[in-house]
């Protein structure tokens, strides 16, 4: 089953609130993966409005959430796509609190008005990355790690390492609109957002993580 993304942020919340059990305004600090930046545009104020608890949110790649974490930034609440079990590990977030919220699918940006790569299969997405000129992603985080892994698999490593730029934090689509990279790859959700910038569509099922 696949999660709305708003609904999956604010049942998030509330599970934070339920496991304060306080009832009194409060300031809830979360760590988030910038994924979630568009929705929490829209969910963070409902949040606010509906319980008086004022939210204070800090975005980053999951792999720089995780290292903040364990450097002993205080948090109520961290979202992220990769990372957590490690923090679950350490002992730096309860156990008994992790949940597998929602699904980010991973697409494909092009500058807005730039023809639409063909990345409808497996085949057709190989060739765009060969004939690319250059490709965007961020330079850490659930997205590098599973793009590499992927070029790996589809026996293509070395000639996109060769066109890559690779973008700090949430930049990707932004570098896609300024024309700094032809193809971005990020989640979904970091793409519609972004002016200048369009989504060609998602990464084929086959290869989806």
């Amino acid at each position: 089953m696949r999660f709305n993304w708003r609904t999956a942020a604010g049942l998030a919340f509330a599970v934070v609130l339920l496991h304060s059990g306080s009832a009194q305004a409060a300031e809830v600090t979360a760590l988030l993966g910038n994924g979630l930046k568009a929705i929490m545009s829209e969910v963070g104020p409902r949040f606010e409005r509906a319980t008086g608890h004022k939210l204070v949110i800090r975005y980053d790649a999951a792999g720089a959430l995780k290292r903040r974490i364990e450097s002993g930034e205080a948090f109520d609440v961290v979202i992220a796509p990769a990372g957590i079990d490690d923090l679950i590990e350490q002992g730096k977030v309860v156990a008994n609190t992790r949940a597998t919220i929602a699904r980010a699918d991973q697409g494909v940006a092009v500058r807005a008005g730039a023809p639409k790569p063909d990345i409808s299969s497996v085949d057709a997405f190989k060739r765009t990355l060969l004939n690319a000129k250059s490709i965007a992603y961020g330079d850490e985080g659930a997205t590098r790690v599973y793009l590499e892994n992927l070029f790996q698999r589809l026996g293509i490593a070395a000639e996109m390492k060769a066109k890559t730029k690779l973008q700090k934090g949430g930049h990707v689509t932004q570098a896609v609109a300024d024309g700094e990279a032809e193809l971005g790859f990020t989640f979904i959700s970091n793409i519609l957002p972004v002016l200048g910038a369009e989504l060609a569509g998602p990464i084929p099922g086959a290869l989806e993580s």
